[in-house]
């Protein structure tokens, strides 16, 4: 089962940065493709970045943060980043790692505490 422990949100001016890390505890973390969500209150998970798996990953990004989000990972130490340039208000949310495509949401599906990531002035 994956086990999923996210961290480094904050809170940060625009213009300023950020790198979340999401460990799996549970190691299975080396078979999938992960992917980083983002919630805003109210609203659904949303795709933000995935990674593929394998020996040569390869990152994908949602428009608004193509060029100022960098997805990575660590297969050896079961770990995601992601690093975020430039945030933005419109990035402020609470921020999931899991396998891409995802599971439901809870509580029919498995997804950690996540990290919340507030942008503002």
């Amino acid at each position: 089962q994956v086990q999923l422990v996210e961290s480094g949100g904050g809170l940060v001016q625009p213009g300023g940065s950020l790198r979340l890390s999401c460990v799996d505890v549970g190691g299975m973390f080396s078979r999938l493709d992960m992917g980083w969500y983002r919630q805003v209150s109210g609203e659904q998970r949303e795709l933000v970045a995935r990674i593929t798996r394998g020996a040569n990953p390869t990152g994908w990004y949602e428009g608004p943060v193509r060029g100022r989000f960098t997805i990575s990972r660590d297969n050896r130490k079961n770990t995601i980043s992601l690093h975020m340039d430039n945030l933005q208000p419109e990035d402020t949310g609470d921020y999931y790692c899991n396998r891409y495509p995802p599971p439901p949401p809870p509580p029919s599906g498995h997804w950690g505490q996540g990290t919340r990531v507030t942008v503002s002035s």
